[in-house]
């Protein structure tokens, strides 16, 4: 968002954003694009639509009247065959709304509590910096965390770990691991407990195979969490059929695997 006040301060734009769709069609209502006069911010979704979209708000730019919301049909006039109805409007902005446009235009993130900074936690921080998560990364060694963190990231020391779960935002996602299986065993645990208090976690997810996790069942069971409490954890994480064990290769497994646990745009 720094970028498009720092644009606007430059110059006009025009803001184009999907107000209403209907059948099949590129994005969702609420995406956005910035045209300025020689260049594009964002998308709305490639095509000719982006570029018819393009062509009326440089209209707009040059001074020419028209409509604030344009209907287009996605079909063989346009030279796609989504088969859908998009509408877009279209907006002028400058300087002076920038502070309004950071506001509306940023974009919704799920809190994500991610415990561990090894190998893979690191790969996944770097993956999910351009998704639409707001990560607290946690690890019991303060030193742990990169000097540089993307922004949609922030590091938290605790010791001992797994009592960061307590303060994880409502409806945080929650991954988990750390260097040690004892960290791993305290962090469900501690999961499962807030579950059981305010039921407010949308997913938890442990790093291991059936075996670690059949272990762990054992123990959890022991500290005494019940079958139906146990079945509210992921393990192993990842999608299925994404074999390779390379951290990278792991994170985008695990990103994708989050993405499909949040509800599509528009719903609760």
């Amino acid at each position: 968002m720094e970028l498009v006040t720092s644009r606007l301060a430059q110059e006009d734009a025009v803001l184009v954003t999907v107000d209403e769709t209907r059948g099949s069609v590129p994005r969702e209502a609420g995406a956005w694009m910035l045209v300025f006069a020689q260049d594009v911010m964002n998308t709305i979704g490639g095509g000719h639509l982006e570029f018819d979209a393009i062509v009326h708000a440089r209209q707009r730019l040059s001074g020419e009247a028209g409509e604030p919301v344009v209907q287009f049909a996605l079909g063989p006039s346009l030279g796609q065959c989504c088969g859908g109805v998009v509408r877009l409007r279209f907006e002028r902005v400058s300087a002076a709304d920038a502070a309004a446009l950071e506001k509306r235009l940023a974009p919704h993130r799920w809190p994500l509590g991610l415990f561990g900074g090894g190998h893979v936690g690191k790969a996944l921080v770097d993956v999910l910096a351009p998704l639409p998560f707001e990560v607290t990364w946690i690890d019991s060694r303060d030193e742990i965390f990169p000097a540089d963190l993307p922004r949609n990231v922030h590091g938290e020391h605790s010791d001992p770990v797994h009592a960061a779960v307590a303060d994880l935002a409502p409806g945080s996602r929650v991954l988990v691991m750390s260097f040690s299986h004892a960290e791993d065993l305290d962090i469900v645990a501690a999961c499962l407990k807030r579950q059981r208090e305010r039921g407010d976690l949308a997913f938890i997810g442990l790093i291991g195979s059936k075996t670690k996790w059949a272990t762990f069942r054992h123990r959890l069971e022991e500290r005494g969490f019940s079958a139906q409490e146990l079945a509210q954890v992921t393990c192993p994480i990842g999608l299925a059929g994404i074999t390779g064990k390379e951290p990278e290769v792991i994170a985008v497994s695990v990103a994708a695997q989050l993405l499909q646990s949040c509800p599509a745009p528009g719903k609760p």
